[in-house]
């Protein structure tokens, strides 16, 4: 029989998360640790998945598309390090778990998303600017951010995401090679951007990044 989450065992599975899934992984940053452990991850995928949020794999929202594994989450805010007022850019946002906990680390969120129906379930926050249009296409009428996190596994980064980091900007995603997806990141560095490879990690992919055909000779 499916738990029935209430308010006390929520917070209890969210400690569990903490204490299981994040800090055993290096997820130890207090302020990550506590956007994570305050955020009710449960109110970010459909109520007939709540009860199985916390555990340690992506949870389908529909539309294709999942939230991931809190390590996950946990490992991209790790890499991007976030500090308050810096503006970010979260690519593929979907109901916004992130996002708020973006939020709670003193970001000023744009969370782009193309798929309406996810965008719709977010929970209200004043906190996050919502964006609707193609992921791929980042949002580049809303000026450059500090950091960029594009919430999934891709093929390949389009230049136009690495041209909305500002210099010394700093961009996480998650790479496909073949069946391996690895997080990945890179510093904006002479106006160029380099994803390097920092952990191997089973992400949910993300529509909209493949990577261009070659050119025919």
């Amino acid at each position: 029989m499916a738990t029935i989450l209430n308010e006390g065992n929520a917070a209890e599975m969210r400690a569990a998360m903490v204490d299981s899934q994040l800090r055993t992984n290096d997820v130890i940053d207090p302020a990550i640790v506590g956007a994570m452990g305050a955020v009710a991850r449960e109110a970010f995928v459909p109520p007939a998945l709540a009860s199985v949020a916390y555990m340690d794999r992506a949870i389908p929202l529909g539309e294709g598309r999942a939230l991931n594994a809190p390590l996950v989450t946990g490992r991209m805010l790790v890499a991007a390090m976030v500090r308050p007022g810096m503006r970010v850019l979260l690519v593929g946002a979907a109901t916004g778990y992130s996002a708020a906990c973006l939020a709670l680390l003193g970001a000023e969120v744009f969370a782009l998303e193309e798929a309406a129906s996810l965008a719709a379930m977010a929970p209200a926050n004043d906190r996050i600017h919502w964006i609707a249009g193609p992921l791929a296409a980042g949002a580049p009428d809303k000026g450059l951010f500090d950091r960029i996190i594009v919430e999934g596994a891709i093929d390949a980064l389009p230049p136009a995401l690495a041209d909305q980091l500002v210099e010394g900007g700093r961009l996480i995603a998650a790479t496909r090679d073949g069946a391996v997806t690895r997080l990945a990141q890179g510093v904006k560095t002479g106006g160029t951007l380099a994803l390097r490879p920092f952990a191997d990690m089973d992400v949910a992919p993300l529509p909209g990044f493949a990577r261009p055909a070659g050119f025919q000779f």
